[in-house]
């Protein structure tokens, strides 16, 4: 696993998960279960996908999974889509939920500080606007099936990590 935690200096390897079958509520909560082990503080979530298709219910079964494994209580994880961010902070672990689709211009995320702490896990939904940040990413592609009845997700990373080498 890459350790160096200089994000600046480190070499890019793009690395690729299978296509993991997302259809039922159940299967997502498992794989939220299994990234929820194997995260590191730092790490940054990109969730892409259309409306509805389930990326704001993988955030928020993700950090309910975080706050259950570090001995918290389950809070109410709402979609920050007005609010653009939420942040919870579960022991000694912080975690930012963006949501950027309202955003229109980049200039509109100056206040906001993203990247700038390096042990906080950033969880960024409608991540396109952002300009490339030399930053370790974990991607999330979630997507439909052509008939609409059935979702998937690939995941994807700039970097060799044990997340993605668990879905190939």
């Amino acid at each position: 696993m890459y350790q160096n935690k200089d994000h600046t200096n480190q070499k890019h390897i793009v690395t690729k998960s299978s296509n993991i079958d997302i259809t039922d509520q159940k299967s997502l909560l498992e794989i939220t279960k299994k990234i929820s082990k194997l995260i590191n503080k730092g790490d940054n979530l990109f969730l892409y996908g259309e409306l509805g298709v389930g990326k704001t219910t993988f955030a928020r079964n993700f950090i309910n999974q975080l706050q259950y494994l570090n001995k918290t209580n389950s809070t109410e994880v709402l979609s920050p889509t007005f609010s653009i961010l939420n942040e919870y902070q579960i022991n000694n672990l912080n975690v930012k939920h963006y949501d950027l689709y309202r955003i229109k211009e980049i200039k509109e995320l100056d206040n906001l500080g993203l990247f700038e702490e390096k042990e906080t896990i950033n969880i960024i939904e409608w991540p396109e606007i952002l300009k490339p940040f030399k930053i370790k990413i974990i991607k999330f592609y979630f997507s439909y099936s052509e008939n609409f009845k059935n979702r998937s997700l690939v995941i994807s990373s700039n970097y060799i990590n044990k997340i993605v080498d668990e879905f190939k």
